[in-house]
């Protein structure tokens, strides 16, 4: 019996190391093609996978051509934003509908979830009117425009306040507290790991954004890296090599981001029970 166990926990193991290999193959062959000449990304020749000589030129080239320092603040104003505005929102939102009673509350939350069913892509036109009759085009505020409220945000923290027990704010209500009160120094603090949850979730989703920064700010002094490395595609039609370098610095902010926060994201994932 218990080597029957054993093996069954060897074979998981051997299935979960093929699967994690797999999953790293893609950025492996990214960072093999930048250092490679373009007649060696372009071969059909399954077995040139090492470049012959280990070339730097394509880093160069678009370290002369793009702004990356330019491209990680916008990047990262972007990222910044729209985590604390969905923080701050989801959090009173996600409060009132998970523990206060008013009038058309049901009806409110069910327009939460109508725009968590539907596209986002709906959306673009008539947030992009709003943001042009503001006059904010190309402006760090029209990149966060969109993040300002989110569905999803709110129907998380909903669900983290709905688990918490009722006895907490009966014993805040005995203590004086009135209802900010009990939400701000009571409530909130218990539901950290929701948040953190929303912050990895939405400083994803910010990260990748594409349609949106190419839309609303198509100056290339306030672009983020995604749309630049989409402009980028139409510069270097077969420039395979450019294009992977490019990707790779692209990286650089997600990975030091992941490793700084490595534990909250590994619990906000777990403890929210959603993926990447």
């Amino acid at each position: 019996m218990e080597i029957k166990r054993n093996a069954a926990k060897v074979v998981i193991h051997v299935i979960l190391i093929l699967f994690s290999i797999t999953m790293l193959v893609p950025f492996v062959w990214m960072i093999l093609t930048a250092f490679k000449s373009v007649t060696e990304a372009t071969s059909v020749d399954p077995f040139i996978i090492l470049p012959k000589v280990w070339r730097k030129e394509a880093f160069i080239s678009v370290s002369n051509n793009m702004n990356f320092l330019l491209l990680y603040k916008n990047t990262l104003l972007l990222i910044a934003g729209r985590v604390l505005a969905a923080i701050i929102t989801a959090t009173m939102a996600g409060y009132a509908f998970g523990r206060l009673n008013f009038k058309g509350k049901n009806f409110a939350f069910s327009l939460v979830l109508f725009q968590m069913m539907i596209p986002g892509q709906i959306f673009i036109i008539p947030q992009y009117l709003m943001v042009s009759k503001l006059g904010m085009l190309n402006t760090t505020f029209a990149l966060v425009f969109p993040g300002f409220v989110t569905a999803f945000g709110t129907f998380l923290l909903r669900q983290f306040y709905m688990g918490l027990p009722k006895d907490l704010e009966d014993a805040a209500r005995l203590d004086g507290c009135n209802i900010g009160q009990t939400f701000l120094f009571v409530m909130a603090p218990l539901t950290k790991s929701g948040m953190v949850a929303l912050g990895i979730f939405t400083a994803v989703f910010a990260y990748k954004d594409l349609m949106w920064p190419m839309i609303v700010n198509p100056d290339n002094n306030k672009a983020t890296l995604a749309s630049a490395l989409a402009k980028m595609q139409g510069q270097y039609v077969s420039k395979f090599p450019e294009l992977m370098a490019a990707s790779l610095i692209a990286c650089v902010p997600m990975i030091v981001i992941y490793l700084f926060f490595q534990k909250q994201f590994i619990e906000g994932i777990a403890t929210s029970g959603g993926k990447l």
